[in-house]
């Protein structure tokens, strides 16, 4: 634990109650900076993330020679370079805590003869970034990293880039958004391949900013994706719909508080990014969406929620890249449910911020409930008479764990202690007062 770190309990909490909106979209946030430093104009952008993720995507964007200005709160500015536009950066990149956006940057200057170097913090330089840079050679870029394809990473832009034809061997929208933000650049046409569908919003992003790109449904389910290269990208306006995963920690917080009651605002309701709101109506949830709307090509929604009995369920493994982030949290809501939780095809947990699957299993354990490990999941066994709690869990710097741990504490019979709360910052800062103007406990750890 570092001598910066903020531990932080979850208490018993009263029911919580009212109306809030959670922060932008983090996926989408990143994806509108990137294009847009890519794109001929000023994108204009509305309702973004300014979580340290995101703002180091700025920072990189900032550095490859886009102008990105920040106009007010979520109010930014960015006037891009062309696409095959971007400039050497003077210095090394730095994106913190962001696989997301130290990937989809890669991808995004892998075409353009330059070099930079790409680096983050202790746990991103843990992550594995030869899934993204191995099939970044196919354009013709070229790399070094240390064993095992791990930060820093010095990627060097191919001179003359080729179109490449890549199925993506796992289910990861940041190695397919990678390959597709590549292939822009890239001469003919490239043909991105995934068996698994995954989150959408670089698809969708790309055809609004008038990138040349079709999306073809195959007879296994997957999905073949033709990108034309040599692109124009042209500036728009981005209006950046609320984040999922952030209201999720909410919305399981509602769930399990006994009479609470609340509603939030502005939800994307992409169905790629909604298995969690499935499952837990699945487990018995009151949770009601209204006012479904299309705000950018993206669905969004106010979703309400009261506390309710919860079941356990067996989550179909097809789900899981619909709610890959979603996991801690909906462990927390199993723990709460009566009966069992089975939870497979999990495999990708095991390189996220943490060994994120490792991580849950240890953080419910010594909180008294009990969980069988799978080699590709877990069962976890619910208290549907509540949550022993009082233990402290590892976050291991990663954020969803140390959310979802202090939403457990609001609930279970004694307090959740996390060891630290620091790096909550990368995605939701707002997290304590939002949570806190509902009606959560927190206190000192």
């Amino acid at each position: 634990m570092s001598s910066a770190a903020r531990p932080l309990k979850g208490c018993r909490s009263p029911a919580l109650a009212g109306a809030v909106t959670v922060p932008g979209d983090k996926s989408i946030s990143h994806r509108a900076l990137i294009l847009g430093g890519m794109a001929l104009g000023e994108t204009r952008i509305t309702g973004l993330l300014e979580a340290e993720d995101v703002l180091n995507t700025a920072e990189a964007v900032r550095a490859f020679g886009a102008l990105v200005v920040r106009q007010g709160p979520g109010a930014w500015k960015v006037s891009g370079t062309g696409v095959g536009g971007w400039r050497r950066p003077e210095d090394v990149l730095d994106f913190g805590n962001s696989g997301t956006g130290s990937r989809l940057v890669m991808g995004a200057m892998a075409t353009t003869p330059v070099t930079a170097v790409f680096t983050g913090d202790a746990s991103l330089r843990k992550r594995p970034m030869g899934r993204v840079l191995e099939p970044l050679k196919l354009y013709g870029a070229e790399y070094d990293a240390r064993p095992g394809g791990l930060m820093p990473v010095t990627l060097k832009g191919a001179v003359e880039a080729m179109p490449a034809d890549y199925l993506v061997p796992m289910a990861s929208a940041q190695v397919k958004s990678a390959m597709l933000l590549a292939a822009l650049n890239a001469p003919g046409r490239s043909r991105i391949t995934q068996k698994t569908l995954t989150r959408d919003h670089t698809e969708k992003m790309l055809k609004a900013f008038g990138a040349d790109i079709t999306v073809e449904p195959l007879a296994d389910g997957g999905e073949a994706i033709t990108i034309g290269g040599e692109a124009e990208l042209t500036a728009i306006s981005v209006a950046v719909p609320r984040d999922p995963s952030s209201a999720a920690f909410a919305i399981v917080a509602a769930l399990i508080v006994p009479g609470s009651d609340i509603l939030l605002h502005d939800v994307l309701l992409n169905p790629r990014r909604t298995g969690l709101f499935t499952t837990l109506q699945e487990m018995g949830a009151d949770l009601v969406i209204v006012n479904e709307r299309e705000s950018g090509g993206e669905k969004i929604g106010d979703i309400k929620v009261r506390a309710s009995a919860l079941k356990g369920v067996e989550v179909p493994p097809e789900r899981v890249p619909d709610m890959i982030d979603e996991f801690p949290v909906l462990s927390v809501a199993a723990a709460f449910a009566e009966g069992n939780t089975i939870m497979r095809g999990l495999e990708e947990l095991r390189v996220k911020e943490s060994d994120r699957l490792a991580a849950i299993i240890a953080g419910l354990r010594v909180n008294g409930v009990t969980v069988q490990e799978l080699e590709d999941g877990m069962v976890v066994q619910g208290f549907a008479d509540g949550v022993p709690g009082g233990g402290k869990v590892t976050t291991h710097m990663d954020h969803r764990i140390a959310m979802a741990f202090l939403v457990m504490g609001l609930a279970s019979k004694d307090p959740v202690t996390v060891d630290d709360t620091a790096m909550i910052a990368t995605s939701f800062p707002e997290f304590e007062n939002l949570m806190g103007g509902l009606g959560a406990v927190f206190a000192a750890g």
